[in-house]
This record gives structure tokens, sequence and C-alpha cells, in this order.
């Protein structure tokens, strides 16, 4: 969070890239994973002012558990040594949006679309259902605090190194006017 209030602020460290490539290429350390939305606007190492090799970054449209990704996460956590886990949505989420829609008026998404509606709906749905002002930011909350959920009890890996207190998980999302983080 430190290296977000830099971002924002616009006072992030200098780095040069080049200089930890060889050490880099013997191997990674992360301290951190994160389970983050394919968006192209929002940029993981930067919105943290992090270099390479200190953030270990899982990314889909609508930042949802998969299988492949659970498998990622927990690799980051078992064999890396990560030691948190943020579940980072963002405001104006086309995933969560499309998601909110097919909820509402029960369309139906072209391809492999509609997985991603299908996979993120139980986050969702009771949200929409519930109705009310703030609808999209309300659902991009929801959505980072039912996949939070689900990978603090996601068994054998990330579910016991939560309980044995190894491993901490948390919710986030991006400001996209801001660049803020906001912790959910």
């Amino acid at each position: 969070m430190e290296g977000n209030a830099r971002y924002v602020s616009g006072e992030m460290n200098q780095r040069d890239f080049s200089a930890g490539r060889a050490a880099r290429a013997q191997g990674q350390a992360p301290f951190a994973a994160i389970l983050g939305c394919a968006d192209s606007r929002v940029a993981p190492e930067l919105a943290f002012d992090q270099g390479p090799g200190e953030l270990f970054i899982v990314r889909v449209a609508g930042n949802f558990v998969t299988p492949e990704g659970l498998g990622s996460l927990e690799f980051g956590a078992a064999v890396l040594g990560t030691k948190v886990i943020m579940v980072l949505g963002h405001t104006s989420c086309g995933a969560v949006n499309a998601t909110v829609e097919a909820v509402q008026k029960g369309n139906n998404l072209p391809g492999h679309i509609a997985g991603l509606v299908t996979a993120m709906k139980p986050g969702i749905e009771p949200v929409v259902k519930a109705g009310g002002t703030d609808l999209e930011q309300r659902s991009v909350v929801a959505n980072v605090r039912a996949n939070v959920s689900r990978l603090q009890t996601e068994k054998p890996i990330l579910g016991d190194m939560v309980a044995a207190g190894k491993l901490k998980v948390v919710g986030a999302y991006y400001d996209l006017p801001t660049g803020k983080v906001i912790l959910v």
C-alpha cells in the first residue's frame, strides 16, 4: 500500500530494471501474489510501485478463481513463499458489468465470454437482486469478497496456510481515475 501511495502521488521509486536481471534469472521470491483482472488499464507492478520479481501475478478478466489460477496461486504460496494474496478488482470492470447485465436481463453472451459470467455470477447476483444505488461498485466489491473468501478456504494448500497463519488473503479494488487501491 506504501507503493500505491507513491504511485498515486507520482513519486515512484526510480529503478534500473537491468540491474537485477542476472539475479532474477537464478530464481524468484515474490513477497505477494495478485489475482487481478486482465484489464490493460490496471498494471499491478506500477500500481504498487514494485519491480520485477516482487509480485506474482495471475490475471483473468473479472479477477476470479479458475482452476489454473488457483494452481498458480498455490505455487506462489507453497513453493515461492508469497505471504499475502490480494484479489484486486477495479472500477469500470467490463466483466463485472457484463455479469450484472446478464443477471438483470438474462443476456446470452457469445463464445467463452459466457463462462466468465457464469463463474462470477454467484458473488455478484445477491448484490444485483438486492438493488439500490452504486450497483456497479457494490458488484465489484462483492466479486472481490467472494474470491477472497474462496481462496481463504481452498484446500488443501491455501486454506491450510491461512489457518496456520502462514498466508493472508485480502481484497481491494483499483480506482481507475485516481490510481488509488482501496482495501475492502
